[in-house]
């Protein structure tokens, strides 16, 4: 079986071809590097450097490599700057899509795994969120998210492409054996910034709010290991072989852990001080985002492998020590 990946050079994308390639399936990529690394692809993987939205780049592909499944990475995903430049989100993501999809189309190529996101829910209703809660995205990401998912749908009855769309929550984490992990300028994830702050790379790590209605008063994220996020692409492949469909399901641990638990168990792990600040809230922080992943285990037999907070930060600290410039260098 041979899988086209996209957005092969980026965080989780790379950690997918990885364990692909151990899988011993044959691994196309294809990547801008507009967020991705050069550094992340292994000299042994067929790679074309290319825009989503350039069709005859699509079909030169896609003649080149009888691709049997396609896994869906590429995309602008910085929530602020979505807002700010909406645009840039909708022609990017939602476009490279609807290329992406005519060119499956076009060489007959009908299943798709495809990277969503807790966002398309926006402000949740309920603290533990599942499939059927509204999708109502506060930002232009999240809401290109999931127009992509309707899109999905629709070309599953139109052209019998079917897809199985996975709705993330904080992925976290890096490859357990330290080959793969996350590298990204700018670096908006709360467990790298803490890292970095071990490392001496930034001063301080800012708690945006601890007054919540939260055990410790600040904010309650679901994190879940990259390698278990991966495992359920995998998983979502296998379902899709079998059975023919379109679906959508969250993948989270089902467990919160709060800003603060990252922070002191970050401290424990490396050994520093991790200087902390308290800040002001952050607009349309909600207190808890907590993920249901019971469809997730009933459709596809997942359970995350690795759900405790230090191994997720162990498995980044591991990586940033290692990579303390990400992929530019090596120590």
């Amino acid at each position: 079986m041979t899988i086209l990946v996209t957005g092969g050079a980026g965080y989780i994308g790379s950690h997918a071809v990885l364990t692909l390639k151990r899988q011993n399936k044959d691994v196309v990529i294809i990547d801008s590097l507009q967020t991705g690394h050069q550094g992340a692809i292994d000299q042994d993987t067929p790679y074309y450097e290319g825009d989503l939205r350039d069709s005859e780049f699509l079909d030169r592909v896609f003649s080149a490599h009888s691709i049997d499944a396609v896994i869906h990475f590429a995309a602008n995903s910085l929530v602020g700057e979505s807002v700010t430049d909406p645009l840039k989100y909708y022609d990017n993501n939602v476009g490279g899509a609807i290329s992406l999809l005519q060119a499956m189309n076009r060489h007959e190529v009908k299943k798709i795994i495809f990277s969503s996101t807790a966002a398309t829910y926006g402000e949740p209703e309920s603290e533990l969120i599942d499939e059927n809660d509204p999708t109502v995205p506060t930002n232009p990401y999240g809401e290109t998210k999931l127009v992509i998912e309707k899109m999905l749908k629709w070309a599953g009855n139109a052209y019998g492409i079917h897809s199985i769309s996975l709705r993330y929550f904080n992925v976290a984490g890096a490859d357990m054996e330290g080959e793969k992990g996350e590298d990204h300028n700018p670096e908006t994830h709360l467990i790298p910034i803490v890292l970095q702050v071990a490392l001496g790379q930034r001063e301080k790590i800012s708690i945006f709010g601890n007054d919540y209605p939260t055990p410790d008063g600040t904010c309650i994220r679901d994190y879940i290991h990259v390698q278990d996020l991966v495992d359920a692409h995998l998983l979502a492949l296998d379902k899709l072989e079998k059975s023919p469909q379109t679906a959508v399901n969250n993948l989270g641990n089902g467990q919160g852990f709060s800003v603060m638990e990252v922070i002191e168990t970050a401290r424990r792990i490396t050994g520093h001080d991790i200087p902390a600040s308290i800040e002001k809230r952050r607009e349309g922080d909600p207190a808890m985002l907590v993920a249901s992943a019971e469809r997730a285990g009933k459709e596809l037999g997942w359970r995350p492998k690795h759900p405790d907070l230090e191994t997720i930060i162990q498995s980044a600290w591991q990586w940033h020590q290692s990579h303390p410039n990400g992929y530019t260098a090596r120590t």
